[in-house]
């Protein structure tokens, strides 16, 4: 299925509905514990700056923010699911998305992680795997779980698509 147009479409629609429940099950968390939930407003403005040529930071909370940065962090945090949908895909034997299993969406999921660990938080001045903020064990237990979700929200959304689309393996 990997060179077909289809492959795209499905790819697609896994990682929106990965990131979507991903999303809405660290809201619910956030509602819980009382953590913060994730600033995907951050994130935009991380892309804003990149446009200048800008990628790390001292502190990208206390850079100056860029237009329409909460929209362009939305677009960029669902546009990175669908990459990593279309990567996992891709990585899988063609019959999988007709059945679909846990354990290889939830281990790349959670192996998603190095991603934030090594790149995003340091270019936020976070320093490596959250290293510079007050509770680095925490932050890191956080991104752990965020994506872990996102692993299992890979898997549930395979299933949906899966079924809504007849994909037989």
């Amino acid at each position: 299925m990997s060179t077909e147009p289809g492959y795209f479409l499905v790819a697609t629609l896994v990682g929106i509905g990965a990131t979507l429940f991903m999303d809405l099950a660290t809201m619910l968390l956030a509602r819980v514990t009382h953590a913060p939930a994730p600033n995907y407003c951050l994130v935009g403005r991380w892309v804003g700056y990149m446009r200048e040529g800008m990628f790390t930071h001292p502190s990208i909370a206390d850079a100056a923010p860029k237009p329409s940065e909460c929209r362009v962090g939305w677009i960029a945090h669902y546009v990175i699911g669908v990459a990593y949908a279309l990567v996992l895909i891709a990585l899988l034997p063609g019959s999988w998305l007709g059945r679909p299993t846990l354990l290889p969406p939830l281990l790349f999921g959670i192996g998603t992680v190095v991603v934030p660990f090594l790149i995003m938080q340091p270019s936020f001045g976070l320093g490596i795997a959250a290293s510079r903020t007050p509770n680095p064990s925490q932050v890191r237990l956080r991104s752990l779980m965020a994506h872990a979700l996102f692993g299992f929200g890979l898997y549930i959304a395979a299933v949906g698509v899966s079924y809504a689309l007849h994909i037989h393996g």
